[in-house]
């Protein structure tokens, strides 16, 4: 008899899990070439030459806010989570950051809609893990929002990046080798378990660009 044992290499909440195993099954209906082709395009972008001096990659590491007030800190970082497949939290974060500057009832309303619709609402796309009163707060309030209307939200997964994510990439690949000034290394995607592979995953593409 064929035993097969999967070795888990991290131990992640029943959230991640749960959203790990719906882009999962999303790719099993995929045609295998598409996932052959996604998965070099992937490998390029992972790879993506970031010029910055191993000075200012060292400053980084003194504050979370230090890394995301830089640009290249903020790609960087994003290259990271992405190999967590936890991007949808830093794409969360520049959207709220991107919606405080916008002008005008219409704006507000669009903007929100759109933020509300990938990263709140249950089962979006780019779901963020709130607790269901901020939630709640948020969806009672989303056909009349405000510049502040996801502020309680942005401020939770602000700290969760800070406390957990954040203490992470400090010690990562991605970040060493900046301090280091190592050439940028292809940046393999973080696998759960054996049982899963690179393609099983391709459809975690983040879109953080049009938020930038």
């Amino acid at each position: 008899m064929l035993t097969v044992i999967y070795i888990v290499l991290t131990r992640r909440p029943l959230y991640y899990r749960a959203k790990e195993k719906r882009n999962r099954l999303s790719l099993l209906v995929q045609k295998p070439e598409f996932h052959e082709d996604t998965c070099s395009s992937r490998s390029g972008h992972l790879a993506k030459e970031t010029r910055v001096s191993p000075e200012e990659a060292v400053k980084w590491g003194e504050s979370f806010d230090k890394l995301l007030s830089h640009r290249d800190g903020l790609e960087a970082f994003t290259r990271f989570l992405k190999t967590e497949f936890s991007e949808e939290n830093i794409e969360f974060w520049i959207a709220c950051e991107d919606f405080k500057k916008s002008k005008g009832p219409q704006q507000i309303h669009l903007k929100a809609k759109a933020i509300y619709e990938k990263f709140i609402k249950t089962d979006a796309p780019k779901e963020v893990n709130l607790d269901f009163h901020t939630k709640e707060v948020i969806t009672k309030s989303i056909t009349q929002p405000t510049l502040h209307s996801f502020d309680a939200a942005q401020s939770r997964v602000y700290q969760l990046m800070e406390q957990d994510s954040y203490t992470r990439f400090l010690k990562s690949d991605i970040y060493l080798d900046l301090i280091e000034g190592r050439p940028q290394r292809p940046t393999n995607l973080r696998r759960r378990s054996r049982s899963f592979t690179c393609n099983e995953f391709q459809d975690v593409q983040s879109d953080v660009a049009i938020w930038l």
